[in-house]
C-alpha cells in the first residue's frame, strides 16, 4: 500500500468520526423544533405557592477560594426562604487563608440565627465528591442544593426549584441554566459563553424535553437526598462525579428536571491556563464515566434513540484525538491532493464540510433561543471552533489518561472575582508559575500547521485554507497565551 493511501485512509477515518459527532448538531436542532411547542410547558402556577417549607441543606464545596467565597456566602444568605428551614454546609478543603476568611465572615450570620456549619477537612479524601458525601451524612435537609464558589445563586432559587419535587415523588434533581456574569470581559470569556450556551440552552433543554438522559452540571442544582442515596451516593472514582451520579440516578428510574428559563449566574475562567485545566478535568472525567457506565446504559432496556443520545453524550470527547490526528495529516493531504491521482476521493470528502455547517446551526440556535442580540454573540463561533481545535492536545491527553485509568488529582478551576474591565488576574494567587511541556507541543503544532497554511496557499487549494488556518491559529493562541500568562504572572510576583 502506498504511503499516500495510508494517509488518506487515516484522514478519511478521522473525518468520519468527527462527522459522526458533529452530526449531533443536526440531531439536536431536529429535536429542538420537534419539542418546540412544549418549550414553555411548566407545572401549574399554583404549585409554586405552598405553606409548608421543607428543610433544605445548601452545600458549598470549595478549595482555596479566597477571592470569591464571601460573595457566595452572602448570596446564599439572601435566598428568599425561611432561614430556620435552611442549613448551610461550607465544605472547606482549603489549605490557605480561605479557611480563616470564611470563619471570620460567617460569625455575624451565625449570631443572626443562620444555621451555618463550617466543615474543614485536611486530607481532601475523594476531593469534591468526598466532601459532598461527608457533608450528606449529617445533612438535615430533605433536599440538597449545591453551589460552587464561583456562583451567585438568585434569591428565588429555592422557591423556583423545590415545587418540582413536591408534585413528583420520583424527581431526583432540578438543574438550572448557567448564566455568565463576566461574559463580555474578554474574547476568552465571550468564546466560552458561546460553547457553554450550546450545552445549556440546546443540549440540556432539548434532551430533557425529548425524554433523553440529562446530567447534573455539578452546581446550580438541587437534589432530593433520598435519590442520592438510592443511586449509590457520591463516588470519587471519576473526575465528573456530577455526570456519574446523575446517570446512575436515571438508570434507577429517577427523573431530572432542567429549567432553561431560570438561571444561576457564575464566573467564567478569565485566563487560558485555568480554562485548559477545566477542560482537561471535564474531558477526562467524562471518559472515566463513559467507561464506568456506558456498558450499563447499553444493556438497559430503553428506547434505541435514548441509547444513542446517551452514547453520544458519554463518548463525545473521543473526538479530540481525531481532531489532533486530522491536524497532523492536513498538510500531508495537501501534498497528496496536489498529485492529482486521488481527485475522485477528494470530491467525496467535500461532503465532510456538512459537519461544520451542523455545528454552526446548533450554536446559532443556542444564541437565538435566549438572546435578542444573538447576532453579536454568534460572530464568535469561528473563534470557538478555532479554540476547540487548539484544545486538541490538552484534551487528547485527558482522553488517553481516562482510557488508561491514569488517576490524577481533582484540579479545581481558580476563580478571581473577575467581573468588570477593571478587574485583573495577573497578580492573583493560584496561577501556575511554570510553562507546561504540552504547551511546547502546541507551539510546535502551531508552526507545523502554519506550514500547512502556506502549502494550501502555494498550491491554490482554496477549500483547505480556512481549516488549515483555524488549526494554526488554535494551536498558536493556546500556546502563546499560555506562555504569555506564565511570564506575566512571574513578573508580577517578583515586584
Amino acid at each position: 500500500m502506498k504511503i499516500e493511501e495510508i494517509i488518506l485512509i487515516l484522514y478519511i477515518f478521522s473525518l468520519t468520526v468527527l462527522f459522526f459527532y458533529a452530526s449531533h448538531g443536526y440531531m439536536m436542532v431536529f429535536f429542538y423544533f420537534k419539542t418546540f411547542t412544549v418549550r414553555m410547558k411548566d407545572i401549574d402556577a399554583k404549585n409554586f405557592e405552598w405553606k409548608e417549607y421543607p428543610t433544605v441543606t445548601i452545600q458549598l464545596p470549595l478549595f482555596n477560594e479566597r477571592y470569591v467565597i464571601t460573595r457566595l456566602i452572602d448570596a446564599v444568605i439572601r435566598l428568599d426562604y425561611p432561614k430556620e428551614k435552611i442549613e448551610i454546609q461550607i465544605l472547606d478543603d482549603s489549605t490557605d487563608e480561605s479557611t480563616e476568611i470564611i470563619a471570620n465572615h460567617i460569625k455575624k450570620y451565625i449570631e443572626q440565627g443562620f444555621d451555618i456549619k463550617h466543615i474543614h477537612r485536611t486530607n481532601r479524601s475523594g476531593y469534591k465528591a468526598g466532601a459532598l458525601k461527608e457533608g450528606l451524612e449529617f445533612a438535615k435537609g430533605e433536599f440538597v442544593a449545591i453551589f460552587d464558589a464561583d456562583f451567585i445563586p438568585r434569591k428565588k432559587f429555592l422557591k423556583r426549584t423545590i415545587p418540582y419535587f413536591l408534585v413528583d415523588s420520583k424527581m431526583a434533581l432540578v438543574q438550572t441554566r448557567w448564566e455568565h456574569i463576566n461574559r463580555n470581559y474578554s474574547i476568552i470569556t465571550k468564546t466560552q459563553a458561546v460553547a457553554l450556551d450550546g450545552h445549556f440552552v440546546i443540549e440540556q433543554a432539548v434532551r430533557n424535553r425529548a425524554g433523553f438522559f440529562v446530567n447534573f452540571n455539578g452546581t446550580g442544582g438541587i437534589w432530593r437526598k433520598e435519590a442520592i442515596y438510592d443511586a449509590g451516593n457520591w463516588e470519587a472514582d471519576t473526575l465528573t462525579e456530577d455526570l456519574d451520579l446523575s446517570y446512575r440516578a436515571q438508570l434507577k428510574g429517577w427523573k431530572i428536571k432542567y429549567i432553561v428559563n431560570f438561571t444561576s449566574p457564575a464566573e467564567l475562567p478569565a485566563e487560558i491556563i485555568s480554562l485548559k485545566s477545566q477542560q482537561f478535568r471535564w474531558t477526562k472525567g467524562a471518559i472515566e464515566t463513559m467507561k464506568k457506565l456506558l456498558p450499563r446504559v447499553l444493556k438497559t432496556k430503553m428506547p434505541f434513540p435514548k441509547k444513542v443520545q446517551s452514547f453520544i453524550q458519554l463518548s463525545s470527547n473521543l473526538a479530540y484525538p481525531f481532531i489532533l490526528l486530522a491536524s497532523l495529516l492536513n498538510p500531508l493531504v495537501i501534498l497528496v491532493k496536489e498529485g492529482g491521482e486521488y481527485d475522485p476521493v477528494f470530491k467525496v470528502m467535500s461532503l465532510f464540510t456538512l459537519a461544520f455547517i451542523g455545528s454552526f446551526v446548533f450554536y446559532l440556535y443556542a444564541q437565538k433561543d435566549v438572546y435578542p442580540d444573538w447576532q453579536k454573540k454568534i460572530i464568535f463561533f469561528p473563534v470557538f471552533m478555532m479554540g476547540s481545535m487548539g484544545l486538541a492536545v490538552n484534551n487528547t491527553k485527558a482522553v488517553f489518561e481516562g482510557l488508561l485509568n491514569m488517576k490524577s488529582e481533582f484540579v479545581r478551576t481558580p476563580k478571581f472575582k473577575i467581573t468588570s474591565d477593571n478587574d485583573k488576574w495577573h497578580n492573583k494567587k493560584y496561577l501556575t508559575k511554570k510553562i507546561s511541556f504540552w504547551t511546547y507541543i502546541e507551539l510546535i503544532l502551531w508552526i507545523y500547521c502554519s506550514v500547512g497554511v502556506f502549502l494550501a496557499i502555494y498550491y491554490v487549494q482554496i477549500a483547505s485554507i480556512p481549516f488549515q488556518l483555524m488549526f494554526a491559529l488554535g494551536y498558536g493562541v493556546m500556546s502563546v497565551l499560555s506562555i504569555r500568562q506564565v511570564l506575566i504572572y512571574n513578573k508580577s510576583i517578583k515586584k
